[in-house]
């Protein structure tokens, strides 16, 4: 099997590469490393399954493959919101050229859709069927609109060519290989608390998250590659805690000097985000097993290692 891997060197690119090269399957990863450093591919970079292509997803890509992880595209605003007109380019034309490399293969084709298109619910927690409330024009729109566009594109190339695809609706997740200075919230408290800086707070910190720890979500993106499901499906972590207790939290797990401020609350950032599972429970038998002690726990340990080294 010949997986092409869009965005691999990212965070969550690596720890699926990682599963797939455990498996024994070929992987070409393809990243530009915009947002993302090739160290995190050096461990396969002589491995005979395993080729990295240097290149942005807006170029076409033509080249023989069976399956296509299209991961690609700045995922926090810290880094989206650097370029909006580029990001709403790698969305749309990243989208698009993949599409058209999965026509014409004949090949499966996944997107990493996400729960910001569901911009302010009126139901909680969010289901596949809700319609969701995105502002358009606010800052955040060229990615919670990139998102639903690319959606959209999946289920036309599939309702005109009947393209192999399935859409991930990805909510917060966090682990290993996320880059400390990537704007992230668990990234960003745990960078801080290990050195002893103030942890900042968007708003008064009881918007509240649902975070599912990285390995969890890399099994529920492979067991909807493998299902033949081709509707939008959420995969996250359904238990929700408030950003102040998150801090909290972190802090306490690190035993750090850092105290809590609170910044201004950033344009568009929503109050509530948590899934509804029960599709993904039913469809593809994957819930999260892995605790936000324990995978808090992990994720502290991998960010006390990188800054040893």
């Amino acid at each position: 099997m010949k997986n092409l891997v869009t965005g691999g060197a990212g965070f969550l690119g690596i720890n699926l590469i990682k599963k797939l090269i455990e498996k024994g399957e070929e992987v070409i990863c393809l990243d530009n490393l915009s947002t993302s450093t090739e160290q995190n591919i050096s461990g396969f970079i002589y491995n005979r399954n395993f080729k990295f292509i240097k290149q942005n997803v807006i170029t076409p890509l033509d080249i023989k493959i069976d399956r296509i992880w299209h991961l690609a595209c700045p995922a926090s605003p810290l880094h989206y919101l650097k370029d909006p007109i580029e990001t709403s380019k790698i969305i749309f034309h990243g989208t698009y050229n993949l599409l058209n490399l999965a026509q014409k293969q004949n090949a499966k084709f996944l997107f990493a859709s996400s729960s910001e298109i569901y911009g302010e619910s009126t139901k909680l927690p969010q289901l596949e069927s809700d319609i969701g409330k995105v502002n358009p024009t606010g800052k955040r729109s060229c990615y919670r609109e990139g998102k639903r566009l690319a959606e959209s594109l999946c289920c036309d190339f599939y309702r005109t060519f009947q393209t192999d695809i399935r859409i991930a609706r990805i909510f917060n997740t966090y682990g290993p290989y996320m880059l400390k200075n990537d704007g992230r919230v668990i990234s960003n408290f745990i960078d801080q608390a290990i050195n002893n800086e103030p942890i900042t707070i968007n708003g008064n910190g009881l918007q509240t998250r649902s975070f599912c720890f990285v390995d969890d979500l890399i099994k529920g993106l492979i067991k909807l590659m493998d299902s033949t499901y081709k509707k939008p499906i959420n995969l996250g972590n359904n238990e929700e805690i408030t950003i102040f207790s998150l801090a909290d939290k972190i802090k306490n797990k690190i035993n750090s000097n850092s105290v809590l401020i609170n910044n201004p609350i950033s344009e568009d950032d929503l109050m509530k985000r948590n899934p509804n599972i029960q599709l993904a429970k039913n469809l593809l038998a994957w819930e999260p097993k892995v605790s936000l002690e324990e995978g808090l726990d992990i994720t502290i340990e991998y960010f006390k290692r990188i800054k040893e080294n």
